[in-house]
């Protein structure tokens, strides 16, 4: 695991130094995949890294958590309270639509939680532009495939350092790197709405997509899932700089 950290934190660097910017910077919701990418790039850039907390009438457990990754790591951070934005934009879109009265409510969830990642997108990068940094994003390698991210939102970034790596691999990774436990082993939530689960979410479980993409037999229900997963999301897997293992 220290080679392979090693190696992630080498290509981090020399990312950054292609692109001619000095340090990198992470959104930090409180959970395993931006705890690990926050350790990294603290690790990759000690005095140009930058986790920024973007709450959106995000829970105060996940709050302290995001907290607890930032002490864990040492890294520099800021945060920016997007709930008012989010409320301000999102009404005056709905407004809008109720106006034509083309409202949608089966889709409103979604479309507010979409916009709430791609707020945080356009946060990452303007504060990324202030200090000349790179957005570093956090899918592993099981949200990679099935397409659970946000298009232009938590997908839209600079790199991938996590793209190669189950869920399984980034929880050790993360215990290598020393993130508080209870976050190793909490349940994974994008914290998009209240009691919101990434597995309830897309039918299916992390460790099941792991054993997908690692040959290993699943059920048939099971690979219907992730195959119709994989098959729906195929335009949002754009070309990224990804790392990918020696």
């Amino acid at each position: 695991m220290e080679k392979q950290v090693n190696e992630i934190v080498d290509w981090l660097r020399q990312q950054a130094k292609d692109a001619g910017l000095k340090g990198m910077v992470v959104g930090v919701s409180g959970g395993l995949d931006s705890a690990v990418v926050a350790h990294l790039i603290k690790r990759a850039f000690p005095e140009n890294s930058l986790g920024v907390k973007m709450p959106i009438q995000t829970s105060s457990s996940n709050l302290d958590d995001a907290d607890q990754v930032i002490e864990s790591c040492g890294i520099d951070s800021i945060t920016v309270d997007l709930t008012e934005t989010h409320e301000v934009m999102y009404t005056q879109i709905r407004d809008r639509i109720k106006e034509k009265k083309e409202f949608s409510e089966e889709n409103d969830q979604l479309a507010g939680a979409n916009l709430r990642a791609r707020l945080r997108m356009s946060t990452l990068y303007t504060i990324a532009a202030n200090y000349n940094y790179l957005v570093v994003g956090t899918d592993n390698a099981a949200e990679w495939y099935t397409g659970y991210f946000t298009k232009y939102g938590d997908g839209g970034v600079d790199l991938l350092p996590l793209v190669e790596f189950t869920k399984g691999e980034v929880r050790e990774m993360a215990a290598f790197l020393g993130v508080p436990d209870h976050i190793v082993n909490k349940v994974p939530s994008a914290d998009l709405w209240e009691d919101q689960t990434d597995e309830a979410e897309m039918g299916t479980t992390y460790a099941t997509i792991d054993a997908y993409l690692k040959g290993e037999k699943v059920s048939e229900k099971d690979k219907e899932i992730i195959e119709s997963l994989h098959r729906k999301s195929a335009h949002k897997r754009d070309d990224l700089p990804q790392f990918h293992r020696g």
